[in-house]
């Protein structure tokens, strides 16, 4: 991202000096963009494992080139959207902002989810608390209700997605979605994400081929609960 941070008073030269050219919906987006992504670049976070602490779920082939290549991609093409738009913002490109909403979409959703998706996992999966067990039940009758319908839910997505466990602020209840692509949980439903499954056919083909079922299956052997719970803990402040 360039040096010159997108800023308060180029937002409103791009957004609220020209209100009459830039819809409501799309200009609360972009001040919610130019929020969560102006200032440093974003980088491809460190793993806590090695690629193949987590075999034999997950591969170390799988783990390196998910990481490595398509994460990164996401960074990269992240960052030169954010470029592009902050020059759009400070030149009040209307036109150019509205273009980029896409790329940054789908690229800040590859970023966001993908971050959160490794720290789901663990090569030191233990089961979850007491306390997280009762969470779960009180919202889906027991822990086994919610790992069925949560796999069933993942393993039906159609084409490229996420299943996502996440927990509803309104109702105080933990709920099962999925989202289409790179769409970030919170986003796209409101839900605060706890847990995500990335059923991308590169977060298991070399190790499952077609078999999706087989995948979700055996990664619930390698989530961090506790992250989950300490997710929770989060969204419930």
């Amino acid at each position: 991202m360039s040096s010159k941070v997108i800023a308060d008073s180029a937002l409103r030269a791009a957004v609220h000096l020209r209100s009459a050219n830039l819809p409501e919906k799309l200009a609360k987006s972009s001040a919610a963009l130019f929020s969560a992504y102006s200032g440093p670049k974003q980088t491809l976070p460190d793993l806590a494992y090695d690629y193949g602490a987590l075999e034999p779920a997950i591969s170390t082939e799988t783990m390196t080139i998910h990481h490595s290549k398509h994460h990164n991609t996401y960074v990269t093409n992240l960052n030169a959207a954010m470029e592009k738009l902050d020059t759009a913002v400070s030149t009040g490109d209307v036109s150019g902002i509205i273009a980029l909403q896409g790329a940054i979409k789908f690229n800040g959703g590859g970023h966001l989810n993908h971050t959160l998706f490794w720290e789901n996992l663990t090569p030191n999966a233990a089961d979850p608390s007491a306390a997280l067990q009762s969470s779960i039940a009180d919202s889906f009758g027991d822990f086994e209700a919610m790992k069925s319908e949560l796999s069933a839910k993942t393993v039906a997505v159609q084409g490229s997605g996420w299943g996502w466990l996440g927990y509803n602020k309104s109702t105080g209840r933990i709920e099962v979605a999925t989202c289409g692509n790179q769409d970030p949980l919170q986003a796209t439903t409101g839900l605060v994400p706890l847990l995500g499954i990335d059923v991308w056919e590169h977060a298991y083909y070399v190790d499952y081929r077609n078999v999706r079922p087989d995948y979700v299956k055996s990664i619930f052997g390698v989530i961090d609960w506790t992250t989950v719970e300490a997710r929770l803990a989060a969204a419930k402040m």
